[in-house]
């Protein structure tokens, strides 16, 4: 399932590198949370794979937020990543 890669999850002074706020399309609160524990792959144009895990619900609009091995470049935001 593919998903989209909306922001890094950030405070008002600081940013947590290896943490960032999906969406999946059409999805609500209730059909999010499903996804939880859920493994997720970003591949950047090169081929490169970074792989990552669905932890929690993040807000009340259905988005989630997903840790990642290593941090994305900021290239990855309102990109695609798949859901395993």
């Amino acid at each position: 399932m593919k998903a989209v890669i909306v922001s890094f999850r950030r405070g008002r002074h600081r940013y947590k590198p290896r943490h960032f706020i999906i969406e999946i399309k059409n999805s609500g609160k209730e059909n999010s949370s499903k996804f939880i524990d859920k493994n997720i792959v970003w591949k950047s144009p090169s081929g490169k794979k970074i792989n990552g895990r669905i932890a929690a619900l993040h807000g009340n609009k259905g988005l989630l937020r997903a840790i990642f091995e290593k941090g994305l470049p900021g290239q990855a935001i309102n990109t695609e990543a798949e859901i395993e």
